[in-house]
């Protein structure tokens, strides 16, 4: 049945029964794309390939009743690959069941530590932290993915390292790989690269999702290369090994997934080490879950909110039962989220379903999954991996701002060369430090300097004086939240008398805009134009203070007034001046006269609009007219005003 256009779906029971097609469909699809990545990110982990199918499970069929969130999944994510793997490693490394035990342990501590962030309402904590630092930390993990799995899609057995190590040792990969097996990772890897650029130019294959057609090339090549038996083979004159341990290990018996139980031991909470590993699955997966949590509702084709701390207490029961019985940790998991939403589901039980399909597979065709090459699974991450830290990401991060780039690449080489928590903390100081350069007061750097008034009947004015930046950004936050959209008042946000309102705040007002306008309020910032961009990107960071802008002034014969005009309009001028201009040039000097008939224009605007003009004039102008044309730097109290509307 067709969702009308004002009707907003419920995951309640009628929406139950009223959007069943939709939900248990998009569950399907979103079950053929979760089967493989939770073979793969459990495999990466370093736990059992089931546990990941227990996450999934849990994460679905439980969280579905808790939190309200409708359209996100919940499931393991690449995202906590890296945490997992090494407190696996700081406990006995992958293969070793103690160690194995002693991560289950540590997940139940940092899923209790969850269910307490979201009881106290410590969701907004989620806000803290800066867009680059959070964006260079998903590119390190993205990095550490693609190196440790790409042995693995090569057939290098037990390869170990730090991840600049392990990059040190490409080339070795690369000469011991195994050639039947390198052969299954890399046409797996062709197919996740290769599949989306079809199905643009073919529609129908959108539907289809990428890792499926990955297990339909890649287990008929297993089952050819008859990996299910230990033998050897020939090639170039080296001899090869293949054996069940390029599968993925799976029950072989039917319901046989209940005897892969697992419990957690929980002696070796006894240990400072297993804290700080508890930290850090706190923190990251808390982390990514709110952020995954947000950019649902942006995506969500009826603006439904989710309750954040709800959502973080849904995670982290989800987490709680996983790690008893031997699962990941969970997080609301964007990719598979996003896909729930192209594949049409309209309710939270999309996310059943597809915990539902899960479970039906592998308790009942396990051994069908056993089929499954490793090296299939591991192109898979390596195309994950790709994605978090794809070029794109340091292009836009460039055009946000220069200091930007500075904190994104900071975190992610830090992260590298230590850990996630090291590598989020360098960049957060990193950005505290250049706020201080910027002129940010101490004081406040974490207690926002602003001011309250009633400027009308039902509308407030909130003037942040000093600076806006991330690290006060949450007080500011609840006064913006409490006086507006508790209250249920329009909102001024004047920051005509801050100093600095840094690039995670301009994305933050952007948000708040957003949930006023889906409230019926209006939401105003005042004071932009008075401050200066770093970059040209609407998000980058505003400094106060004067702004250099160009001045292009142009004197030319009065005929081509109308259209000169009209082209410095067109490439985005705000206003001109425009005079009458009697005088001579070199020519006019020699002859002993002056020239009448001319016109002076001046403009002032912005760098990227001055390129647009002197490129016309380079092109149209100077090559068939007499123009006399200069630039300068001028600094303006309002750069605003002489920039163009987007």
């Amino acid at each position: 049945m067709a969702t009308e256009p004002n009707e907003i779906p419920r995951g309640n029971a009628a929406g139950f029964v009223r959007y069943f097609k939709h939900d248990f469909l998009s569950g399907l699809l979103v079950f053929l794309i979760a089967l493989p990545l939770c073979l793969g990110i459990a495999l990466a982990s370093g736990y059992p390939a089931i546990a990941g199918i227990f996450t999934a499970i849990i994460g679905s069929i439980l969280t579905t009743f808790i939190s309200n969130s409708e359209l996100t999944i919940k499931g393991p994510a690449a995202g906590l690959i890296v945490i997992a793997i090494g407190c696996i490693n700081e406990f006995g490394g992958a293969g070793n069941m103690e160690a194995y035990r002693a991560a289950l342990a540590v997940g139940v501590a940092a899923a209790v530590m969850q269910i307490l962030f979201g009881v106290f309402r410590a969701g907004a904590l989620g806000e803290f932290f800066p867009s680059s630092a959070v964006h260079g930390m998903l590119a390190a993990i993205g990095v550490i993915i693609i190196v440790k799995q790409v042995p693995v899609a090569l057939g290098i057995i037990g390869a170990k390292g730090s991840p600049l190590e392990m990059m040190g040792s490409f080339p070795e990969y690369l000469s011991g790989a195994n050639p039947e097996i390198a052969l299954i990772g890399i046409v797996s890897l062709l197919v996740m690269f290769l599949w989306p650029m079809l199905g643009k130019r073919i529609p129908i294959l959108k539907k289809i999702p990428a890792p499926l057609i990955v297990l339909l090339a890649a287990v008929p090549m297993g089952i050819g290369f008859d990996l299910l038996n230990t033998h050897t083979y020939e090639t170039l004159g080296k001899k090869y090994v293949l054996s069940e341990d390029y599968l993925v290990r799976m029950p072989n018996r039917v319901f046989g997934m209940f005897d892969e139980f697992t419990y957690p031991n929980f002696a070796v909470l006894k240990q400072f080490a297993a804290w700080k590993w508890a930290l850090m699955f706190f923190v990251i997966g808390s982390l990514e879950s709110l952020l995954s949590a947000k950019a649902v509702d942006l995506l969500d084709p009826w603006k439904r909110k989710t309750n954040m701390d709800r959502d973080v207490i849904a995670v982290g029961v989800g987490n709680l039962c996983s790690a008893l019985v031997g699962g990941l940790p969970m997080i609301s998991e964007i990719v598979r989220s996003k896909a729930n939403i192209d594949n049409g589901a309209r309710t939270r039980f999309a996310d059943m379903w597809h915990g539902v399909f899960l479970l039906a597979c592998v308790a009942l065709i396990p051994t069908v999954l056993h089929r499954i090459p490793l090296a299939a699974l591991a192109a898979m991450l390596v195309y994950t991996g790709f994605r978090l830290a794809h070029p794109t990401e340091f292009i836009h991060v460039w055009r946000i701002g220069k200091e930007q780039l500075a904190i994104f690449v900071t975190t992610l080489v830090v992260v590298l060369a230590t850990d996630l928590l090291i590598g989020v903390a360098a960049g957060i100081v990193l950005e505290l430090a250049i706020h201080v350069a910027n002129g940010v007061p101490l004081a406040s750097l974490f207690k926002p300097n602003i001011q309250v008034e009633d400027v009308g009947a039902n509308t407030s004015r909130i003037t942040a004086h000093q600076s806006a930046v991330f690290s006060n950004w949450i007080p500011l936050r609840r006064q913006i939240e409490q006086i507006g959209l508790l209250e249920k008042r329009n909102l001024i946000i004047d920051v005509s008398n801050a100093k600095l309102v840094d690039h995670t705040v301009m994305a933050k007002l952007d948000e708040m805009q957003r949930d006023f306008e889906q409230e019926g309020l209006t939401f105003d910032v005042h004071g932009l134009d008075t401050l200066r961009p770093l970059a040209s990107d609407v998000h980058s960071a505003r400094k106060g203070g004067l702004a250099s802008v160009r001045r292009i002034t142009v004197v030319a014969d009065v005929s081509l007034e109308d259209w000169l005009i009209r082209e410095f309009v067109a490439c985005g001028v705000t206003g001109y001046t425009i005079s009458d201009s009697k005088g001579a040039g070199r020519r006019q000097i020699a002859n002993g006269a002056a020239t009448a008939g001319q016109i002076r224009i001046e403009v002032i605007v912005d760098r990227s609009v001055c390129h647009r003009i002197l490129d016309f004039m380079r092109r149209d102008l100077t090559a068939d007219h007499h123009v006399t044309a200069c630039v300068e730097t001028v600094d303006v109290l309002r750069v605003g005003d002489f920039t163009p509307e987007s």
